[in-house]
């Protein structure tokens, strides 16, 4: 198995070979099955990437906001069904107030987001955004507020499954309100420190430590590369923008179901698919802070799923239950998108 995914990846290492810059690393329960690194984390001083590097994995963030609300409904903190409007004393303004925290998991709020994949124009309003509201400012989760209290909802509660960023800075926000700490320390005491997570963690941009990758981006019109530093948050919220590399995203995956960090009751919510994503010949689900994947003519062919994708970032990282094997690809350029590989790897993994 080991030749056929050097073989798959090193395939699509070259046809993106000038696109790519990044970490592929593919796991086994016996030890690596592959890994690589390719291009540079620091491109001024060309510091290359190394397997160790770390990089922003963007929304992959959502994977350690759904671990920590499901550990305060582990600790009996916290329900399901709990109300967003009875754990936050925030004004809400348009907010509706029968969202659930099921609801915020599950992306099925219809809450009105501040940066809405559905739109059209996304890019064009984020950019918007950050111009009027500076990047360096996003230090806490509260300043977020002010970019959605005021948003009409999107559909009622339930009704369908709608990506939500704003969903996700919500729960951040009920982490601390139910925690009594802010949503990063929670994250770091409960989640990565005790899982030894060596090199995970929400750094600030301008704060850097050794051996992490700088996001980069191109000008489309003139083709210059520069730094995401004005394109994402200073630092990382509950939505996304931490840190982390292929080790520890191994060490994640594994700890989930050894159930080191959920009981084994909260574990198995926790890797089910709670809502299909777009319609009933859609084979992705999601679940409470990751996608899922199954086959509904292989029930053998399942993986679960966390994704990122912003400014200087393309990252995905995978876990197959059926063969005990995690799968990751994080990249600082976000020219090529990595999506692609992760379905010719599960292809690969369940034709052999």
């Amino acid at each position: 198995m080991k030749d056929t995914i050097c073989k798959v990846v090193s395939t699509w290492i070259c046809e993106e070979a000038e696109a790519f810059s990044g970490v592929i690393s593919v796991t086994g329960n016996n030890g690596v099955l592959y890994q690589q690194a390719i291009g540079a984390r620091n491109k001024a001083e060309d510091l290359p990437n190394t397997i160790e590097t770390a990089f922003g994995i963007a929304s992959g963030t959502k994977l350690f906001t759904g671990l920590a609300i499901c550990k305060l409904i582990d600790s009996g903190k916290l329900s399901l069904e709990d109300k967003l409007c009875d754990l936050l004393a925030f004004d809400l303004g348009k907010i509706d107030k029968r969202i659930t925290v099921s609801h915020l998991l599950t992306h099925t709020s219809g809450v009105g987001d501040y940066l809405d994949d559905e739109d059209d124009d996304v890019i064009e309003k984020i950019t918007a955004t950050y111009e009027r509201y500076p990047v360096h400012l996003w230090t806490n989760l509260e300043y977020y507020l002010q970019l959605f209290t005021h948003l009409p909802p999107k559909f009622e509660p339930g009704e369908r499954y709608g990506y939500s960023n704003t969903g996700y800075i919500l729960l951040g926000l009920v982490v601390e309100a139910v925690s009594g700490c802010s949503y990063q320390n929670f994250v770091t005491d409960e989640i990565i420190i005790p899982n030894n997570l060596t090199h995970t963690g929400f750094y600030r941009m301008n704060q850097l430590p050794p051996n992490v990758a700088a996001g980069y981006t191109k000008n489309e019109e003139t083709g210059e590369i520069r730094t995401n530093i004005y394109d994402t948050p200073i630092v990382g919220g509950s939505d996304g923008g931490i840190y982390s590399c292929v080790e520890d995203l191994d060490k994640v995956w594994r700890a989930i179901v050894a159930n080191k960090i959920l009981s084994p009751e909260m574990t198995g919510a926790f890797l089910s698919p709670q809502i299909q994503r777009d319609n009933e010949d859609d084979e992705r689900y999601y679940g409470f802070g990751l996608y899922y994947f199954k086959d509904e003519d292989n029930e053998e062919k399942i993986f679960h799923y966390a994704l990122g994708c912003d400014a200087g970032v393309n990252i995905f990282t995978a876990y197959f239950p059926k063969l005990g094997i995690t799968a990751s690809a994080l990249g600082n350029l976000e020219d090529v998108e990595v999506i692609p590989l992760m379905y010719e790897i599960a292809e690969l993994l369940y034709d052999n």
